[in-house]
């Protein structure tokens, strides 16, 4: 039973996504055409920058992940020489490894709290949630980390990593399917491990033998042999996810295997599908004649003639480009293109390539120096403009005009 507090709490995160959708921007007309984009530089000396984000605080700051476990601040456009986090002594990083995820409590500017998802290499592969906390001084103690989740990894890819606070309040976590090909132990249907999901917890609340709480209206709350925390499930790797600050939809990319990419617009208590589907196609590895019944399929997803490894990325609700305002920015890490597409009414209305690497580098090779553009990561800073992280060089561009 919930606390009277906590419905006084999540009364005043219902203002949230209030205030949000009167600051985005809204679109005229959700079938218009898509601009084009350019990217500027505005930071660079980063080490495999996997995430960018920020603190809800006003403060103006850009938080970026480096995977071997330092969290970066950029402040007018300056890398800041000291880190804001650092625990790289905990982290077990390369490859698929590492600090993948950060995400700052909604009431961060008053109770300094934030979370992150990262890899450990504990008597055999973990991801841990912890929860970290501005000290007295405006500084983080590493040794206040208080841990959230632990969840054990069978292999050492497909770990997800996102974190998100959604318009509700609560504290959304990708999980992948834990790695190796056709998810051999079924993780993605099977709803009694956290594996191949998206969950869904409440941080400011904790029941009984758990250090978070369970919200009310979770799917599978009340049903056997079910974990509690599941939201949606069917993923195979939802490297990247986001809310739309205006409409609250969720979009999460899921990375596939041999075949097919995808964009799901994720929905409590759905199925998308893996293993028994890479994207809207039976996946040829398990059984080409699979029974789709009950399947949610993706809002959109391309072959790999066009990419390889789609990164996630958030739909456009900044004041600055006011053409692009509605279009859901991604991207793919291997073939370093940029595509936006826009919805009408849960499906796609337009679709189109914004950028293109190749192209651009027989233009102006050193634009990116000889390490292109593979994308990592797009972030979004408190004004809803977008940013782009480039994992080898690490750079971090952001989006304008053409």
């Amino acid at each position: 039973m919930i606390s009277i507090l906590k419905y006084c709490a999540l009364g005043v995160l219902g203002l949230l996504p209030t205030l949000a959708m009167a600051q985005a921007c809204k679109p005229s007309d959700a079938s218009g055409p898509i601009p084009d984009i350019r990217l500027i530089k505005i930071a660079g000396g980063l080490d495999s920058p996997v995430a960018i984000t920020h603190a809800k605080d006003g403060s103006g700051r850009l938080f970026v992940l480096e995977q071997e476990g330092l969290v970066r601040v950029i402040k007018n456009k300056a890398l800041q020489q000291k880190s804001f986090l650092d625990i790289r002594q905990r982290v077990a990083h390369g490859g698929e490894k590492g600090l993948l995820g950060i995400a700052f409590h909604p009431r961060f500017k008053d109770n300094g709290r934030f979370y992150v998802n990262y890899t450990q290499d504990n008597d055999g592969l973990i991801t841990i949630i912890a929860e970290y906390r501005l000290n007295d001084k405006g500084g983080v103690d590493a040794a206040g980390e208080r841990i959230l989740l632990k969840i054990k990894q069978p292999w050492s890819n497909h770990n997800g990593g996102q974190l998100a606070f959604g318009p509700d309040g609560y504290l959304y976590i990708a999980m992948g399917d834990g790695g190796a090909a056709n998810d051999p132990h079924n993780n993605g249907q099977n709803l009694n491990t956290l594996l191949g999901a998206i969950l869904r917890i409440d941080v400011d609340t904790q029941d009984p033998g758990k250090a978070y709480g369970i919200p009310p209206d979770n799917p599978f709350r009340h049903q056997a042999n079910a974990r509690p925390e599941i939201w949606a499930y069917g993923l195979r790797n939802p490297w990247r996810f986001s809310f739309d600050r205006l409409s609250g939809e969720l979009y999460a990319a899921d990375v596939g295997q041999d075949d097919i990419e995808e964009i799901d617009l994720i929905e409590k208590g759905k199925n998308y599908g893996w293993r028994i589907m890479e994207g809207p196609i039976c996946t040829p590895g398990i059984n080409s004649q699979c029974d789709k019944t009950g399947l949610s399929l993706p809002l959109y997803s391309y072959t790999h003639e066009q990419g390889r490894s789609i990164t996630g990325g958030y739909v456009y609700r900044g004041k600055e480009f006011p053409q692009l305002c509605g279009v859901y920015l991604y991207g793919d890490f291997v073939s370093q293109a940029i595509w936006g597409l826009r919805t009408q009414k849960s499906k796609v209305a337009k679709h189109k390539t914004l950028f293109k690497v190749q192209s651009l580098l027989k233009l102006a090779f050193s634009y990116f120096d000889d390490d292109g553009l593979l994308i990592s990561t797009f972030g979004e800073d408190e004004a809803g403009e977008i940013y782009v992280a480039a994992y080898q060089s690490g750079r971090i561009y952001k989006i304008v005009k053409k």
